[in-house]
Formats: structure tokens, C-alpha cells, sequence
């Protein structure tokens, strides 16, 4: 008769775990390669990223040249490692401004006069009625290109979501028992929002921001790749594809090393975004 053994089920379920955090930890592993190049983008290669070299250029991946080299011959892997700041900064600054966009919308939803509510819920329910990479454009052409304009465009076009979200979580919180009973205390509104509606309604929504940080990363390497944010010579990674689009068929490297650190950066942004809104849900009240 075969007996079960607690003793043999614990590495198991060890095993089982750690297969579980893999993705995770791979995905941490990447980030921190990322943060790496952005803080210190010297320390991974010593030439220039705008330094041209005619001689050198279209040069193939190799040991003098990890990613290649250009039309100009400047050199892929230091463009790549150099543009790893200003891609992050971009998309890092308009989620920023978007979550306390949002908040502040969504808070004075649900805090303020009944008017204030009506108002701003359906200028919020109109933007959410255009595309996101549309509105963005929208904002460009009215304040013009550059990295600046991108980067707020990015971030008044994600604020309608962080907003709805913010709405409905301070809604909970606002009609929860403790709150009501707060009130009935005779607790000053400022600190009744400041003190339990504001940090609940924050919790969720700083799990999603970490989810659409990545997708602010596509959306500023987009508007670069269109000609809207960063200009040649630049290193930026929408600026590095859009200039490798005319070369793919020559020189793939220009386009497929730019895309594959943006692709990276963005998956390992989203695994752990998901990782970090699962264990939010699973300790959340219910």
C-alpha cells in the first residue's frame, strides 16, 4: 500500500514554485539590465553614439561591433545602450503625469459638487471615445513635436483611464461602512480624502500604472517613429527604427536590435505588472 509522505510533497511544491516565478525573475533580470543602461550608459560602451564613421558603416554584427554598425556607421550597440534613457524617460514622465491626472480627475468625481462630477465624467467619457494613438496626434498638432509635447500628448490621453479607475475605487471606499462612520464622527472632508479615500483608491491604481508604463513606452517609440518626438541624430529607439525601416532588407540589424530592447523592456514592464497586480487582488478584501 503506498503511504503519502508530507516530507516528499514540500520539494515539490518548491519546484512548482519556483517554475512559477521564473518568468518574474527573468523579467526583473531584464529591468535591471535596462536601468543599468539608462543611469549608465558609459559604462557599457566608451564610443559615441552620434560619432559617424563612413568607412565603418553597414558593417554586420560582429566582435568589433556587438549590433553593427549604420548607414553613417555609428555604432548599434551604443545607440541602443544610449537611447535606453530618453525611451524610458519619455514613457516613465507620461504615465507619471497621467496617474496624477487621473487621480485628481477622479478624486473631484466622487469629492466634489454633483456638478463637478457631471462634467468631468463626460469630458472624460469623450476622450475615451477617441483611439489613444489618436487623441496623442491631436495634442502633438496643437502643441507641435518634441520629446516635451510627446510625453504630456502621451499622458492627457491615458489620464481618461486612470481617471475611471480612480472614480470607481473612490466610489467603493467613499460608500464603505468605516467611512461612513468617519463622517458621522464628524471628520473634516480634506481629511477623510487625505486619510482613508485617497491611499485605498492609490493601491490599484499604481499596480495598473505599472502595466501602462509599457504600453507609454510603445506609444512615445511610435510618435518617434513618426517623426513627432526625438529628431535624428538622436539615440532614441523610435528614431533608430524609423531610420533602419529603409534598410531591412539590407541591413536587418538596424531595426531589429532597436525593436528587440524595446520589445524586452516592454515584456519583462508587463510581466511584472501582472505578477504585482495578482498578489494586489489576492490580498485585497473581499
Amino acid at each position: 500500500m503506498t503511504t503519502f509522505s508530507p516530507a516528499r510533497a514540500v520539494p515539490v511544491r518548491r519546484v512548482q514554485w519556483r517554475a512559477g516565478r521564473l518568468p518574474e525573475v527573468a523579467a526583473w533580470a531584464v529591468l535591471v539590465v535596462v536601468a543599468a543602461f539608462a543611469v549608465a550608459p558609459g559604462l557599457f560602451s566608451d564610443l559615441s553614439p552620434i560619432a559617424i564613421d563612413p568607412a565603418g558603416a553597414m558593417r554586420g554584427p560582429g566582435a568589433a561591433h556587438w549590433f553593427g554598425t549604420d548607414q553613417l556607421g555609428r555604432d548599434q550597440f551604443t545607440r541602443v545602450v544610449h537611447g535606453t534613457r530618453p525611451s524610458l524617460l519619455i514613457g516613465l514622465g507620461a504615465t507619471v503625469l497621467a496617474v496624477a491626472g487621473g487621480a485628481l480627475i477622479g478624486l473631484l468625481a466622487v469629492v466634489g459638487m454633483r456638478y463637478a462630477e457631471q462634467v468631468l465624467m463626460r469630458l472624460v467619457d469623450i476622450l475615451l471615445s477617441l483611439p489613444t494613438m489618436l487623441l496623442a496626434l491631436l495634442v502633438i498638432t496643437v502643441l507641435g513635436e518634441g520629446s516635451g509635447n510627446v510625453m504630456f500628448a502621451i499622458a492627457i490621453a491615458f489620464i481618461p483611464g486612470y481617471a475611471r479607475i480612480v472614480r470607481a475605487e473612490a466610489l467603493v471606499v467613499v460608500r464603505s461602512g468605516y467611512v461612513e462612520a468617519a463622517r458621522a464622527l464628524g471628520l473634516r472632508q480634506s481629511v477623510l480624502v487625505v486619510r482613508h479615500v485617497l491611499p485605498n483608491a492609490l493601491g490599484p491604481l499604481l499596480v495598473l500604472a505599472t502595466v501602462g508604463f509599457g504600453t507609454a513606452l510603445i506609444a512615445a517609440s511610435g510618435l518617434s517613429f513618426l517623426g513627432f518626438g526625438a529628431e535624428p541624430p538622436s539615440p532614441e529607439w523610435g528614431v533608430m527604427l524609423s531610420e533602419g525601416r529603409n534598410y531591412l532588407s539590407t541591413a536587418w540589424w538596424l531595426g531589429v536590435f532597436p525593436g528587440g530592447a524595446m520589445t524586452l523592456t516592454v515584456i519583462a514592464v508587463n510581466i511584472v505588472g501582472r505578477a504585482a497586480q495578482n498578489r494586489f487582488t489576492r490580498r485585497a478584501p473581499r
